[in-house]
């Protein structure tokens, strides 16, 4: 296991510019807004030939009895639980204030090291940015700059020496990114800590609680597997705010890293175009995909058969695809669809034989020959797999540029139901051999 850095602090005080810096990526959301992030994100973090992982945290509000930020300091409180060391973020332009107070009490009571971070010191000396932050009693405050990277290097020396020496796991087999994806408030982050067995994510009755990617990773059934919570996709016009705009592009970003993608759909609401634009998107980046419909329980059996017809109506192009009908919160049929991203995963890397698939197409051809195209008929020759996840088939032969589309899906029907790839996309690709002596001068 990797030791484990967490980074707490009140709402913007560069805890998530920090975090981008120390994994060398623009992974968290930055922004002059109060209260951006909002679960826990995790990175990787190296310094020389130590390795450890870093815990970016939502604004630790103490005051914060209810609502989004009392769900928020919750995280924060979770993550120090689970660090070996925390870095206690303050802002050095502001000063000392009475929530750092707070906070600083709360560490003391954790029992867990803590290094005193000044942050927002460009332009001072060293003396003059940490003399108001001793009476936190915390130590020798290190100032920085995590923008600029001042002071960081310094920083993180001080933070490897603290950190505890432990072997390495060896992780057993690759693991299955699966992304869980879908409109706002259908019950991501439920399905996620439903999953996890426990409340990893803030899952919350207001849309668009989500705003980063969150990764993470578990294991079910001695399988390992990386979770990814994203933030829900609206209609490209209710997508106002800049922050919400970079939520998007993190979560499109998102799914084409995933494996597998679960896309969830409300069972209590209609099935709309923009379920049906987030699934064009899955097939268009070529991801393996389970479709979840939730909140399954709370229906009515005329309800539940209206849903039925809707989705097969709406969603006919995804007939390659295994639907579950899920209750995230009971939970039911969540083993089921688990089950479905592993067939997913296991057809989207799936190795398609080279003579397997030439006697494929040639039994293809014998049943049903691609139409003429005037005085030609195209002839397929061979094929062989050109790439996984998902996977490529390249079919060989002349004028094969001639062959309609409806034939192209013949053929991709043929070869999913041979090699039973469902759960994934497949792509089927024409080469015609060039004729060496159809050369004009």
């Amino acid at each position: 296991m990797k030791p484990v850095i967490a980074l707490v602090g009140r709402p913007n005080v560069g805890k998530s510019t920090l975090f981008n810096r120390l994994t060398r990526t623009r992974d968290a959301l930055v922004a002059n807004q109060p209260g951006l992030t909002r679960d826990r994100h995790y990175g990787l973090g190296r310094m020389g030939p130590r390795e450890y992982l870093v815990v970016d945290t939502g604004g630790l509000e103490p005051v914060a009895k209810e609502g989004i930020y009392a769900e928020m300091a919750k995280q924060s409180r979770q993550a120090i639980l689970e660090s070996d060391l925390v870095l206690f973020i303050v802002d050095g332009r502001q000063g000392v204030t009475p929530h750092d107070h707070v906070i600083a009490a709360e560490l003391r009571k954790a029992k867990r090291d803590v290094i005193l971070v000044v942050n927002k010191t460009e332009g001072y000396t060293h003396s003059m940015a940490a003399a108001d932050f001793f009476e936190l009693g915390l130590g020798e405050p290190e100032t920085i700059s995590a923008s600029h990277g001042d002071g960081v290097r310094q920083l993180m020396d001080m933070a490897c020496e603290k950190l505890p020496v432990l072997p390495e796991d060896e992780e057993g087999g690759r693991r299955i990114k699966v992304a869980i994806a879908g409109r706002p408030n259908v019950g991501k982050s439920t399905m996620v800590n439903t999953l996890l067995g426990e409340e990893r994510v803030i899952a919350f009755d207001m849309p668009g609680t989500t705003r980063d990617s969150i990764y993470i990773d578990f294991e079910r059934n001695d399988r390992p597997y990386t979770l990814i919570d994203t933030a829900g996709l609206r209609k490209r016009g209710k997508v106002f705010e800049s922050v919400e705009k970079f939520s998007v592009i993190k979560t499109l970003q998102a799914i084409e890293d995933a494996n597998v993608v679960v896309l969830m759909l409300d069972a209590q609401q209609d099935i709309s175009d923009q379920d049906a634009s987030i699934a064009g998107f899955i097939v268009e980046a070529g991801r393996s995909l389970v479709l979840a419909v939730n909140k399954w329980d709370s229906l009515d059996d005329y309800r539940k058969e209206r849903i039925k017809a809707e989705v097969g109506r709406k969603l006919t192009f995804l007939n390659y695809a295994k639907f579950h009908y899920v209750s995230a919160t009971k939970p039911f049929g969540i083993a089921a669809m688990m089950k479905s991203v592993d067939e997913a995963h296991a057809a989207a890397f799936a190795k398609l034989s080279t003579p397997k698939l030439t006697r494929l197409i040639q039994e293809c051809v014998e049943h049903q020959q691609p139409p003429r195209k005037g005085i030609f008929r195209p002839k397929l020759r061979y094929a062989h797999q050109g790439g996984q996840n998902p996977p490529i088939v390249i079919v060989h032969g002349t004028a094969l540029d001639a062959i309609p589309d409806n034939y192209k899906r013949y053929l991709e029907t043929r070869i999913r139901e041979r090699f039973k790839l469902d759960g994934t996309p497949l792509r089927v690709e024409f080469r015609s051999n060039v004729n060496p002596f159809d050369k004009k001068d």
